[in-house]
């Protein structure tokens, strides 16, 4: 008795042991982070959004994972809306009030930007042992070693730090602007190309069983910075590959069949980043974001309709922006969220998911749990501000949307009242009609600016 009581005593510690070593090997590893983030793009420039311009790979990640229709950026501008989705703080916030595009040739620019003590989610993820590196566009600080983007999180760069650049030089103009970790280098070929290259090298050779984020932020579509002979000055051009171009001769408008070229580059290579996260393995444990930095820009072939205004306005085209996620196994397919959600909710959205813990003092909120069809996001205040721009003729902005009013200040046309639920499209000013949501929201506006420039 005493024998078999043993032998059946140590046949339960062998199998209690190992029940203990199979829930530690298989308990999920902390999530890796794809972040894709395009420049310029307007919500009818993608093709699940309604475009005419197909995005087949962008558009799988609809069709694979949760499409947002209420998604909207912390800025209309180039450098305020990446300080926002980096930090999680509201624009207005940053020390060196970064309202507008940081200007690459503008010697005050030069000592502007994201400042060491402005934690972004690279540095909070990189701290908690993930792999971290932007490819693309940074655009939050050029002029100083303490304002590039391996002083801010990211141990991998590569890219550029102006708000644009030529697609065959890597230059602004005729100024060098092509990085490897803070160091200049010189490459042929062009941009969206090499960006996309980049990052497939990063998805081959990162370190195994280590998580990553890769903030991937692609220039395209936005127009490129070329030079001017005759002139002796930049110039802007819509820059598309000859072999894209050749797809949409049935476009009329050349600007947008440019666009549309500059486009199909851009989907092809994610479509190749996709490829790349399939082939390793990594599409279970990869949430994938598609996001756009602002609405388009009409002169340069972008289009946000059925939205109103674009690029560098408060008004709908200008904030609301295309964004779907894509999480194997996790979100489920073909979803879509109506929920008001911001770029601003990343950050702590993803220190969630990583099990880290979130700094305090974001402006955004978790939503994972919208993420992944647990709840709503109830009803929430958004506040923009652009800032002053004399070179680019640009006045002040002020916008905020509480639930579904939205109260908009604009520097020629002035104020507007508008119900987001009943007029999405921002036909109707109520300024008039309902004169005590007008002077509520233009208040708490006025309250929310000088709170977020006091702060800090």
């Amino acid at each position: 008795m005493t024998g078999s009581y043993i032998r059946l005593a140590l046949i339960a510690l062998i199998i209690d042991s190992a029940a203990v070593g199979s829930t530690s090997e298989s308990a999920p590893a902390r999530p890796n982070f794809l972040l894709i983030f395009t420049d310029d793009q307007g919500m009818n420039d993608v093709g699940c959004y309604g475009s005419e311009i197909p995005t087949p790979h962008i558009d799988s990640l609809a069709q694979d994972g949760l499409k947002f229709d209420s998604w909207y950026v912390a800025s209309s501008i180039c450098t305020p809306s990446r300080f926002g989705l980096l930090t999680g703080r509201n624009p207005s916030r940053s020390k060196d009030a970064l309202l507008g595009a940081l200007m690459f040739l503008d010697p005050l620019d030069a000592a502007r930007g994201l400042h060491p003590d402005e934690t972004t989610i690279a540095t909070t993820l990189s701290q908690a042992g993930y792999q971290t590196a932007l490819i693309g566009k940074w655009h939050l600080g050029h002029g100083q070693p303490s304002l590039l983007p391996q002083q801010h999180g990211f141990e991998h760069s590569y890219g550029h730090t102006a708000g644009c650049i030529d697609f065959y030089t890597m230059s602004y103009g005729n100024t060098p602007d092509w990085y490897r970790n803070g160091d200049s280098i010189q490459q042929s070929g062009y941009a969206t190309d090499l960006i996309t290259e980049e990052a497939v090298s990063f998805l081959n050779e990162r370190e195994k069983g280590k998580p990553f984020f890769l903030h991937l932020a692609f220039n395209a579509p936005h127009f490129g910075k070329g030079w001017n002979d005759g002139e002796n000055k930049p110039v802007n051009l819509l820059q598309p590959h000859p072999r894209d171009l050749a797809k949409f001769q049935h476009i009329n408008d050349p600007t947008r069949r440019k666009f549309a070229a500059k486009v199909a580059a851009l989907d092809d290579g994610i479509g190749k980043v996709l490829a790349t996260l399939e082939a390793n393995g990594l599409a279970e444990s990869t949430l994938v974001i598609f996001m756009t930095d602002h609405g388009g820009d009409s002169n340069y072939g972008g289009s946000n309709l059925p939205y109103r205004d674009g690029k560098a306005t408060l008004f709908e085209g200008g904030i609301r922006v295309p964004c779907l996620m894509r999480w194997t196994g996790k979100i489920k397919p073909s979803t879509s969220c109506s929920d008001v959600t911001s770029a601003l909710d990343i950050f702590p959205t993803l220190t969630k998911l990583a099990g880290v813990a979130t700094p305090d003092g974001l402006d955004g909120q978790d939503i994972s749990e919208v993420i992944l069809a647990k709840r709503a996001v109830a009803n929430r205040e958004l506040f923009w501000e652009l800032g002053r721009h004399a070179e680019l003729q640009r006045g002040q902005w002020l916008a905020l949307r509480v639930g579904g009013w939205k109260y908009v200040q604009t520097p020629q046309d002035g104020e507007w009242l508008f119900n987001l639920d009943q007029d999405p499209y921002e036909r109707h000013n109520l300024r008039t009609e309902r004169p005590e949501h007008f002077q509520q929201l233009k208040t708490r506006a006025r309250v929310l600016s000088r709170k977020f420039r006091s702060q800090d």
